[in-house]
């Protein structure tokens, strides 16, 4: 009878689906900061995704640093010494292969590619005509904003050399190509909220430079 009594209850309605079972909203769509920069190897070592590459690249640029910089040996002497080195090595090598019926020195085939030289060639004429583009903007058509932005951009250059010399401010460059992207990509959000404050503020400070400056150019005008 208990059987029939539950077979005859009418069924309670289905529970609505839980907050749990539902989908998350879609959150907002974070850049690929490895397709930003180029999606090859250099990519690859700039993220630390071959660890190996980069330790390599972070040691290399510091042993160049401290030889250069620290220990006071001249890049000529540094560079003749080391072909001199290298090329004891492969004449001795190659001789004592003859002698012993060894295999010769595996040297690779020492030619460039006209494939490399062309993508290097390309690569230097954007950046040649992106900065003639700068040119022009600013003696011909006069920009103001560009106009500023180089004169910032090459005011915080020599600020920045007067407390190092080149060789240093070339490492900090590759420590900082090494280091900057990979916090980027994991800190993304954290990031982009900072840098939108910033940005505001900087837009501000700009508007205010950029309305001084167009007040003092009408000024000039109605006094000729």
């Amino acid at each position: 009878m208990a059987a029939v009594q539950d077979i005859d209850r009418p069924s309670a309605p289905d529970a609505p689906p839980s907050a749990a079972s539902s989908p998350p909203p879609p959150g907002p769509i974070r850049p690929s900061v490895h397709r930003a920069l180029g999606g090859g190897v250099v990519a690859d070592v700039l993220l630390w995704r071959r660890r190996n590459l980069a330790v390599l690249t972070a040691a290399g640029a510091t042993t160049v640093w401290f030889l250069f910089d620290r220990a006071g040996y001249s890049f000529l002497s540094v560079i003749a010494n080391a072909l001199l080195l290298l090329v004891v090595i492969l004449f001795f090598w190659a001789k004592s292969a003859l002698l012993l019926n060894r295999p010769l020195p595996p040297l690779p085939n020492l030619e460039i590619p006209d494939e490399v030289v062309g993508k290097a060639a390309d690569g230097a004429r954007v950046w040649i005509n992106r900065a003639l583009a700068v040119g022009h903007d600013i003696t011909i058509r006069r920009d103001r904003k560009v106009f500023l932005q180089v004169i910032l951009v090459l005011w915080l250059i020599s600020y920045i050399g007067s407390f190092f010399n080149f060789l240093t401010l070339v490492y900090i460059g590759v420590l900082l190509s090494i280091t900057l992207p990979a916090l980027y990509d994991k800190y993304q959000d954290h990031v982009h909220e900072k840098l939108g404050v910033a940005h505001n503020v900087v837009l501000k400070q700009y508007g205010n430079i950029l309305s001084r400056v167009q007040a003092q150019s009408t000024k000039e005008k109605k006094t000729e």
